[in-house]
């Protein structure tokens, strides 16, 4: 039943006008489109994204939408080392006006009870959860959601640091910045000690991160049906 929507998302392309990029920290680009009316999807979803105003090699994309569907804007945000790859090559020239394709929304790494929720992002795994704050933000905590978040960046960037510590201040959300790998394994242990497989476990990161991280919670005697998991391949 899951795949006949998401096929019907990947045949549904979207023209998207390019607004602007930001630059989060260092080699981390937000690349800014603007959200076409019918367009909308459940926060931690993902899109594929083709170029369309040159020939690119491998021309399309999955990216995290960091974007909340209430902030009326999409946006995607990567890291862009200093030899980018054609694709994101691409990205940097993209000026305001030019269009890139769109197919999705896609996936299903989001919440959907209210049980209590703890989402570890390893660096730029951080995008999906950011949809996901930020839309609880706008629509309020109605169901009395508890959210951890574990932010393991051993960088220290920490991308959108200051949109979470106001997010916050609410006493729905608790943030723990980590650049040790030790130190995410004693919080992982508090929580599945604390909620067990009454709670929700969703991980992003890379591959390796999230084979990890998921590895670590099955020990702790985490059933399998209570874990998202979002892997991100670099490119």
């Amino acid at each position: 039943m899951g795949f006949f929507p998401d096929f019907i998302s990947v045949l549904k392309k979207r023209e998207l006008v390019f607004i602007e990029s930001r630059k989060e920290a260092d080699e981390v680009y937000s690349f800014l489109f603007e959200k076409a009316d019918d367009l909308t999807w459940k926060a931690g979803q993902y899109g594929l994204f083709s170029i369309a105003h040159k020939s690119v090699k491998n021309a399309t994309r999955p990216f995290s939408l960091a974007s909340a569907p209430a902030e009326n804007v999409v946006r995607i945000t990567t890291v862009v080392r200093e030899q980018p790859s054609e694709f994101k090559q691409a990205l940097l020239e993209l000026n305001p006006g030019m269009k890139v394709k769109m197919s999705g929304p896609l996936g299903a790494f989001n919440l959907q009870d209210s049980s209590p929720s703890l989402l570890v992002a390893g660096g730029i795994g951080i995008t999906p959860f950011r949809s996901i704050v930020k839309q609880i933000e706008a629509e309020g905590n109605k169901d009395g959601r508890q959210i951890q978040l574990l932010y393991m960046d051993s960088g220290k960037s920490y991308v959108f640091r200051d949109e979470l510590d106001r997010a916050a201040d609410g006493a729905w959300l608790r943030v723990a910045y980590l650049d040790k790998r030790d130190d995410l394994r004693q919080e992982l242990d508090q929580f599945a000690g604390l909620h067990g497989n009454s709670g929700s476990y969703l991980i992003a990161g890379s591959k390796s991160f999230v084979k990890s991280i998921a590895g670590d919670l099955k020990d702790k005697g985490i059933a399998k049906g209570q874990i998202k998991k979002d892997s991100f391949f670099g490119y």
